[in-house]
């Protein structure tokens, strides 16, 4: 079967009516049968009734916590979740055969040639992602869905369109297929049930996992996701109770779908074993998710003297609050009887060769080794010339399927003052706030473009990376922030302003087209506001962008 039974889904409450559902985005033949069946929009109504609510207190509860955080009180282990972590005898659901070995992975965009590429990279998992490297255009989230589809059915075929003697297409052994859905904080404009927008994650879910499960379950294989941006472990019992509910009224067994958490954001760091109880029965591990974890940390932090963090390139792995996030998640995991998942080395090979190119191969080698020796069961890639090397290093170094049955004893407990360890070295520099502005300006005009995962300076840029440093240009201005190799120059709105303006012009200079210089003209509109103003910092770069890609037929965002 393709879809989800019609027989699965008739018993939805009466208010999951048709008329419920809009699709407000244009939408191409292909792209209209793909949402029109009955049954799937019926889905899509009774979802959004069932959990919308809950989604909005989650949302504001964020709100409260973040504002708590900003008036002096740091993150720390809850007492009310402390019988959770005490209780020795849970574990999480077994892990099905298919998925034992995730010893590298790679993530990318949902474009019809990326999905064949990661499919066919030589890496055990890819990652289909809806979220942090695409850019949620309707056309790219949509033709997402059909790509995937095609994925899953075995007929995807991709003609480059310079020549069309060059075909892409699946070959016969590929990697297992993950797909992340975006975060519970984001709308999709383009549909709306009962005249409100529905929760993007809904709706990604719902249309994969309605084309594809059955599908997935008859290979034997499983629809197995990447949960991005959880904060709290209420919000993980919220996507538990998702799943459960989707299992039920498409038909599907209880634990048919599976999930690894990306541990992302600061507060998440402190509910790792609250995450996975709550995910248990649909469990499948923690992932560090490093670049989005940098970033919650300056982000939550931002209000303190006390964490005022270096040039991003000191905000390595081996920095005390990184080496306690990731000692803490391997010895979860494993006590808990599931994946703990490495981290992502953002390099591109350079083609080139020389020195540099074999330095930045060297620092991936020395950070997979690391990750390995740790006890994480797999790690990430964002480019398959990686995966070699990724796998050379876990082949050596770890000759079973995962390392989940070495349960290793903590030295010593780690400490809320230890997730929260700074690194004692590192500057603050002219340079570094440069590359940061560089950094935003250059990723937030692709991203406007429908482009979210960008290579700049040999490494793949996505919008973890462009929020890092986002938020540290706040957190230095907001504490005028004397820069190190610049006594004399001070952090402040018009030191911020030159640099913009001369990161733009030299974007200027290389902008070919009328749509990049468009772009970039919105771009510094949109920088210019949340880069000078040290009380303001949107929680999310993608957020304050989005409404500026909303399909022009009228669709309305709540942003």
């Amino acid at each position: 079967m393709n879809t989800a039974s019609a027989s699965a889904v008739r018993g939805l409450e009466p208010n999951s009516s048709l008329a419920e559902v809009r699709y407000l985005g244009t939408l191409t033949p292909e792209q209209a049968a793909l949402l029109s069946p009955p049954e799937l929009r019926r889905i899509l109504a009774f979802l959004h009734y069932e959990f919308e609510p809950r989604r909005q207190g989650l949302l504001l509860e964020r709100s409260r916590k973040a504002l708590e955080i900003d008036g002096g009180v740091l993150p720390h282990f809850s007492p009310a979740t402390k019988s959770i972590r005490d209780d020795p005898e849970w574990r999480c659901a077994p892990i099905p055969t298919d998925i034992q070995d995730r010893r590298v992975e790679i993530t990318g965009p949902v474009d019809r040639k990326m999905v064949i590429n990661g499919l066919n990279s030589g890496a055990k998992v890819y990652m289909a992602d809806f979220e942090d490297s695409s850019s949620p255009t309707w056309e790219n989230m949509i033709n997402g869905q059909i790509n995937l589809r095609d994925a899953v059915r075995g007929t995807i075929v991709y003609t480059a369109p310079d020549n069309p003697k060059r075909i892409y297409q699946l070959k016969e052994k590929t990697a297992t297929l993950f797909v992340r859905p975006r975060g519970l904080h984001l709308d999709e404009a383009h549909v709306t049930v009962g005249g409100e927008p529905v929760a993007a994650g809904l709706f990604d879910l719902a249309v994969y996992l309605f084309y594809n499960a059955r599908n997935l379950v008859d290979l034997g294989r499983g629809p197995y996701l990447y949960i991005p941006k959880i904060e709290y472990h209420v919000e993980a019992r919220w996507w538990n109770d998702v799943f459960s509910c989707i299992e039920q009224i498409m038909g599907l067994p209880g634990r048919t779908i599976r999930a690894t958490a990306l541990i992302e954001t600061l507060t998440a760091a402190f509910e790792m074993e609250e995450i996975l109880y709550e995910l248990r029965e649909h469990s499948l591990g923690l992932n560090c998710g490093r670049w989005d974890y940098a970033f919650s940390y300056i982000k939550r932090l931002k209000a303190s003297p006390h964490y005022i963090t270096p040039d991003r390139k000191y905000l390595t792995m081996t920095s005390p609050f990184m080496q306690a996030y990731v000692t803490t998640l391997i010895h979860i995991c494993h006590k808990r009887g599931t994946f703990a998942m490495g981290g992502m080395a953002a390099q591109i090979p350079i083609r080139s060769g020389g020195n540099e190119a074999e330095a930045a191969l060297e620092s991936v080698r020395a950070d997979k080794l690391r990750e390995v020796l740790a006890g994480h069961d797999g790690t990430w890639v964002a480019h398959p010339g990686l995966i070699p090397l990724a796998l050379k290093i876990f082949d050596q170094h770890m000759p079973t399927k995962n390392q989940i049955h070495d349960v290793r004893p903590l030295a010593v407990p780690i400490t809320a003052e230890d997730l929260l360890r700074l690194p004692s070295a590192g500057s603050s520099t002219l340079n570094g706030l440069r590359e940061n502005i560089f950094v935003v300006l250059e990723y937030t005009k692709a991203w406007l473009k429908g482009i979210g995962c960008i290579p700049l300076h040999n490494k793949m840029e996505d919008a973890a990376t462009a929020e890092i440093s986002r938020v540290q240009v706040h957190q230095w201005l907001r504490h005028e922030v004397k820069l190190d190799d610049q006594p004399e120059l001070v952090v402040t709105p018009s030191l911020i302003k030159v640099l913009l303006s001369e990161e733009v012009q030299k974007l200027r200079s290389r902008a070919t087209s009328y749509e990049d210089k468009r772009a970039l003209a919105l771009c510094r509109a949109i920088c210019e506001h949340f880069l000078l103003d040290k009380s303001y910092l949107p929680e999310f770069l993608t957020s304050v962008c989005y409404r500026y890609i909303v399909d022009t037929t009228g669709a309305l965002s709540r942003l």
